[in-house]
């Protein structure tokens, strides 16, 4: 990790960008990643997220907490299947199952979606960063669920904005341990990256991210609840630490979950079963639902007995 300090002085750093100020500051980084690092919070002044246009000031205290970059990886094609449920000249769109990794990251070097991309869609190099072409967005490792990737430049630029203003709309299914008390509610608690262990998010960090995650109960079981979950942000692990947070961590969770309790769900009960976003060429309203994969049916089926009365739709 790199952590780093400075205070603005008259002579260092006085009315020059925060983003050129970094880079002429720090070698191990790029002023793109410097950038990167701006936009995702991972850089403050004043205890305070900026833009890398701000103009900085005498005694501002700027920090930096962020990973070191790695070597650019480059991508080998796999003949990994993919389930395409659309597909045009713009984009695509994929079931993605429980198990499969988005992007090469610490630990996933390959054998991920992007590996699969670069097969199948050999001209997607060109989309996106080199390490995830035509990714714009994400689902963790164990979700399954609906993903649209980008299949060209103005596509790619298109879907980013619509994720990054909000208007594309999300919708999970997941089980839950416990019952909450209320039917519905809202989780607004920032997060951001674990303060002790970096490859956990969590709500108490130094450098926390507002996030919102709402959610309505569908079924109560003995046990369990399961819900209709609405991330309204895309932080890491949202869904996972909003609901850990709350007392109620996703079933079969092994990062976040209740690791001393038994279960016999095979995995993460966590499925991104609705996607709602306008087409970036055609300009139409695009919708697409997921089935729930039948792992996760048979293991509400067994937990059948123990439901309470299902809620009235809302």
């Amino acid at each position: 990790m790199l952590d780093l300090k400075f205070i603005i002085s008259s002579g260092a750093g006085e009315n020059q960008r925060l983003d050129v100020f970094l880079s002429e500051n720090i070698k191990e980084l790029t002023r793109s990643q410097i950038q990167k690092a701006i936009e995702e919070g991972d850089v403050l002044v004043n205890r305070r997220s900026c833009r890398s246009s701000y103009r900085l000031k005498k005694g501002d205290k700027i920090s930096l907490y962020t990973e070191k970059p790695e070597k650019e990886h480059v991508l080998s094609p796999e003949n990994i299947p993919l389930e395409i449920i659309y597909q045009d000249d713009s984009l695509i769109v994929i079931d993605k199952p429980s198990g499969l990794v988005v992007h090469p990251g610490s630990g996933n070097k390959n054998h991920t979606l992007s590996n699969a991309l670069v097969y199948h869609f050999p001209w997607i190099r060109k989309i996106g960063p080199t390490d995830r072409p035509g990714i714009v967005h994400r689902l963790d490792k164990e979700t399954s669920g609906i993903m649209v990737i980008a299949l060209t430049p103005q596509s790619y630029s298109e879907l980013i904005r619509q994720f990054k203003a909000r208007e594309v709309k999300k919708k999970y299914i997941g089980l839950v341990w416990g019952s909450f008390l209320q039917d519905a509610g809202q989780l607004l608690w920032p997060i951001g990256r674990h303060s002790k262990y970096g490859e956990r998010m969590s709500i108490k960090t130094r450098k926390p991210r507002s996030a919102e995650t709402r959610f309505k109960v569908i079924k109560r079981f003995k046990n369990y609840s399961l819900l209709n979950i609405y991330p309204l942000t895309g932080r890491t692990h949202q869904i996972r630490v909003h609901l850990a947070a709350s007392g109620h961590p996703i079933v079969g969770d092994k990062l976040y979950g209740r690791k001393k309790v038994k279960t016999a769900c095979p995995r993460l009960f966590l499925h991104a079963y609705k996607l709602v976003f306008l087409h970036p060429s055609k300009k139409l309203k695009m919708e697409f639902v997921s089935q729930l994969p039948d792992e996760l049916e048979n293991f509400l089926s067994l937990i059948e007995k123990q439901a309470y009365p299902k809620l009235k739709e809302s």
